[in-house]
């Protein structure tokens, strides 16, 4: 084991970069890079909005993007953040002292109310300009109002809140008309619900909220300067546009359930979170004297939505006596303090602070911290500047608290897309996984972290926990890349190792069978694993030595055959003399190679098996690799043993229908050996063409001869047409099986004569049988009583062949008369040809003066003409013209040539002064060669008529226009 770590170390020293300090955060090691070029951007971000307010601000408000700030005393701006640059002014038309007091905005910026120090209440609706005053509400300075989400619309806010300075909640609603804008007054309705008190008597109410949880139950938290009441209860269905006056009357005789805490600010004011867009708020915080309650909510209580929890003193420079906090904000792991010249951020986490931010003096000092819930930016204002704070992956650092918390969970999720931070928590949480004695857990993290290899290992290895330490080889195994080749042949070598000697320690231990049980189905999983396959296939020759070296033959077995090593699996049953499970895993896997290897061992011990397996493989196995293991085995076996080879090589060749003479040849010599009755059926249902016969001719004829099967004899040599050898032995056996060889060869009657008088040369001299003798020449039409008397010994009487003779003397009378009559037929054959010939030298035609030619219509006796038989006539020209074309090429051909020739014969001498004889000899000698020439045009060009013969036969299918010529054809008719 120390050796495959020592070469595990080097190989991993090669390819993996290992951590160097995990001090700090920057670079944890050189497997990850994290330069930072530039300075990090802030969690708050501040930004000073480029803005110069004619007066001093009073109050600021924003949500939905739309931000309303009070200016002096009678001056309202309203700005889209959308669109910066059409800021929109309106003015509240007060002409007494009255102050804006405080300003609330509903969450979709359309609805705005501005309370007044005079106890009164303005009403603005973003579609419209003019400020409309709410009658009902006046004598009440309103300190919080609890806005509708589930109800309100742009023109309508649904049922409201409404908390005073007196402790009163009042429950309203204001409806703008579509159609006239204020043509009737916009508060609804404005009652009162319940009345708020510390142990003092009624407390200002500071905050109201309204959420509806599951069930449709709905919570609305209230809040004084000390406490925070919680209302719980449900609006029956269809009436939520009656408001909550249910939810307060279930406490009109009994307080609520409260949180109290004995400081006091003078104020409270309670900040939500909300993930995202019209959602539920997750969680909370309440700033108060004390400090600030932070928590969840979950929706899911029946009594409180409150969760989690606990309350984050202040920090230490902040003294309530003299720098209170003024306001609060709450983001997903912060709460922002503001007080009067700067502000804090507290992680809600670990209470620590984060961030703070001075302001310089000449901003004056910080009036109100406002959180706009639908964009997640901050705004913050004096009496002259306004500041806006973007957040910026607030979550950046939370890993690490979380990390330090020992929630490593969470920790993770939170750096999932930081692999150094990731490889810092897991480093963390394994170490303390080892330090809480939880191993496995432990060797899972380290497996996934970039620490030194060998460190863990060693860890596990001096622990003695084996267990875990196969566990982080399992995890670091399925980490690596599939380039990482030598690192997992050490790890999988390693593994298996560590598996065996697990194996073999449980496996002694009766009481740890289960365990056993469990470790030996893991360690097959390892081996079968697909992610392991190559690997343990390349290098299976080691993990074979293992596996030998623990004496585990079961796993050797099965690691063969997830190798497909199924040649080792069937090797081992053999020596095992476990036949029938090497003939299962054959049978099994159907590999030919392996059953041409080990059928000659098989087959000597469960023969059957064998063959059946064999036909169950059909025509993958080639029989002829199967021969040798038959014939070995056929050499020392019993009849019935031999039996089986004879069913195989029957299989083959009747059913899969092999033609392989070698396959023939061997079924022959086990019939000849065994079954004699069977040679002769398969030689006779094999035929007699010896082109379709698939056994050799010559190696049948001596098998047969040598062990005496003379009928398989007589039936090659019929095959071999040795029809001489054929009778011959036929003879020995049966003269019928004589008679049938004799009349094979149907084509070579003098042939047939000798195979014939064989068989009565034997009929008369061995068997001296006169009346088989005789029945041989009814049979053979070619023997004649002559041919089989020399045969017959001389002391014979004729009376024997009385008959015989009298037939042989009625065939040859009728053989001569026959003869007479065919020589009558000839001459009167003879005869009648003559007469035709004369007949046709005196034929004659007569042509009228007006008769024309058939071709060109022209007279014909103008030019040389023919005369036809069918009344026909051409001009001779016109003949030739219309045949020429359709004569074949060579008629073509020679008949160019009889026309030179007939030129040449027909052109004048050009010497003048030969001598008279010798002139005359000349022009006899070249007129009889005219005639001849003219005879031979004759024979092509008037051999039969043109429109009558074979010749308008075959150009039946000729087109009757030319295709080459048939447009200019088409254009002339056109």
């Amino acid at each position: 084991m120390a050796s495959i770590l020592d070469e595990y170390e080097d190989s991993l020293h090669r390819s993996v970069s290992v951590p160097q300090s995990r001090a700090s955060v920057g670079i944890p090691h050189s497997g990850y890079v994290n330069a930072r070029l530039e300075k990090e951007t802030p969690i708050f971000n501040k930004q000073r909005i480029d803005f110069a307010p004619p007066e001093k601000i009073n109050s600021l408000v924003v949500s939905s993007n739309q931000l309303c700030m009070s200016l002096g005393k009678d001056t309202l701006l309203r700005i889209d953040l959308g669109k910066p640059d059409e800021p929109n002014q309106v003015e509240l038309g007060r002409k007494d002292e009255a102050k804006v007091y405080k300003m609330f905005l509903d969450h979709t910026g359309s609805h705005l109310l501005i309370a007044l120090n005079t106890s009164e209440c303005l009403y603005l609706n973003r579609s419209v300009q003019k400020v409309r005053a709410l009658s009902r509400w006046k004598g009440h300075l309103i300190e919080s109002v609890g806005w509708n989400k589930f109800l309100g619309s742009e023109t309508n806010t649904g049922p409201i809140l409404v908390g005073t300075s007196q402790g009163q909640i009042y429950e309203a609603e204001i409806s703008v008309s579509e159609g006239s804008l204020f043509s009737t007054n916009p508060d609804q309705y404005f009652r009162q619900v319940y009345t708020l008190e510390e142990e003092s008597g009624p407390a200002p109410v500071c905050c109201l909220e309204i959420e509806r949880g599951i069930e449709g139950k709905f919570f609305i938290i209230a809040t004084t300067r000390k406490r925070l009441f919680q209302f719980v209860g449900k609006v029956p269905e269809g009436t939520e546009q009656q408001g909550f006056s249910s939810i307060f009357a279930v406490h009109a005789d009994h307080l609520p359930s409260f949180r109290e805490f004995p400081a006091n600010l003078g104020f409270s004011e309670i900040a939500f979170y909300t993930p995202k867009l019209r959602s539920n708020p997750r969680s909370f915080a309440w700033m108060m004297g004390n400090g600030v309650l932070y928590g969840t909510l979950d929706y899911s209580r029946p009594d409180s939505i409150l969760s989690d929890e606990r309350v984050w003193v202040y920090p230490p420079d902040i003294d309530i006596t003299v720098n209170k906090p003024i306001s609060i904000v709450l983001t997903q792991f912060h709460f922002l303090l503001l007080l009067s010249d700067r502000v804090k951020a507290v992680c809600t986490l670990n209470g620590q602070v984060v961030f703070q931010d001075l302001f310089l003096e000449k901003f004056g000092l910080l009036t109100r911290m406002i959180k706009d819930p639908t964009v997640q930016q901050i705004w913050i204002h004096t009496e002259k500047v306004v500041f806006r704070y973007h957040v910026q992956r607030e979550s950046r650092d939370v890993w690490k608290m979380y990390m330090n918390m020992n929630k490593f969970d969470l920790a993770k999720e939170y750096c999932k897309d930081r692999p150094e931070c990731l490889d810092i928590v897991l480093a963390k949480e394994a170490e303390h996984c080892f330090q809480n004695k939880r191993y496995l857990d432990s060797a899972k993290c380290y497996a996934l972290t970039q620490n030194y290899f060998e460190e863990i290992a060693l860890k596990f290895i001096e622990a003695k926990q084996e267990e875990a330490l196969m566990e982080f080889l399992i995890k670091k195994l399925s980490n690596l890349k599939p380039s990482e080749k030598t690192q997992t042949t050490l790890l999988t070598t390693w593994l298996t190792e560590l598996y065996l000697n697990w194996l073999g320690i449980l496996q002694g231990d009766p009481s740890q069978r289960n365990l056993y049980l469990d470790t030996r189905e893991k360690f097959r999983t390892f081996l079968s694993s697909p992610k392991n396959k190559d690997c343990l296939f390349n290098n299976r020759a080691s993990i074979y030595e293992l596996l030998a070296s623990h004496g585990d033959t079961e796993h050797m077995v099965y690691f063969a055959v997830i190798m497909q090593d199924y040649e080792r699996v069937v090797a081992h049953h053999c020596q095992h003399d476990e036949y029938d499970e090497a003939l299962n895993v054959l049978s099994r896997h159907r590999d030919e190679k392996l059953f041409y290897k080990f059928s000659p061992v098989l087959i000597q011990h469960i023969p059957k098996k064998v063959v059946d397996a064999w036909i169950s493989m059909g025509s993958r196995l080639d029989a002829r690799n199967l021969i040798p293991a038959l014939v070995n085995y056929s050499q020392s076996a019993s009849t019935q043993q031999i039996n089986e080879a004879i069913r195989y090589m029957e299989f083959c060749v009747y059913q899969l229908e092999e033609t392989q003479q070698a396959i023939h040849n061997y079924l022959l010599s086990l019939y000849a050996l065994c079954r004699p009755d069977s040679l002769l059926s398969y030689l006779e249902q094999a035929g007699t063409n010896p082109n379709r016969i698939h056994y050799d001719l010559k190696y049948a004829l001596r098998l047969c001869a040598e062990h005496g099967h003379h009928r398989a004899c007589v039936h090659i040599y019929k095959v071999m047409e040795l029809y001489e050898e054929a009778v011959d032995l036929a003879l020995q056996v049966d003269v019928d099986l004589a008679k049938s060889c004799a009349d094979l060869p149907e084509d070579d009657e003098e042939l047939r004569k000798k195979l014939w008088l064989k068989i009565a040369r034997h009929v008369v001299q061995e068997e001296k049988d006169v009346k088989k003798a005789m029945a041989c020449l009814s049979s053979c039409a070619l023997l004649k009583i002559e041919d089989v008397l020399p045969f017959f010994p001389d002391f014979v009487t004729i009376d024997h062949f009385k008959e015989a003779i009298c037939n042989s003397l009625e065939d040859y009378n009728k053989h001569i008369e026959e003869l007479k009559r065919e020589m009558e037929e000839a001459t009167q054959s003879a005869k009648r040809i003559r007469e035709d010939i004369q007949e046709m030298r005196n034929k004659y035609g007569s042509v009228e003066p007006q008769e024309k030619c058939a071709a060109c219509d022209f007279p014909l006796l103008n030019r040389p003409f023919y005369l036809f038989l069918c009344g026909h006539m051409f001009h001779y020209d016109c003949l030739l013209q219309a045949v020429f074309p359709n004569l074949p090429a060579y008629k073509q051909a020679k008949l160019e040539d009889l026309q030179k020739k007939l030129a040449a014969t027909s052109q004048p001498s050009k010497s003048h002064h030969r001598p008279r004889d010798a002139d005359t000899i000349s022009l006899g000698k070249g007129q009889q060669s005219r005639e001849q020439i003219k005879a031979d045009i004759d024979d092509i060009v008037a051999a039969e008529c043109v429109y009558c013969g074979e010749l308008m036969i075959r150009s039946i299918d000729k087109p009757f226009i030319d295709p080459q010529k048939y447009e200019e054809e088409m254009q002339s008719w056109l």
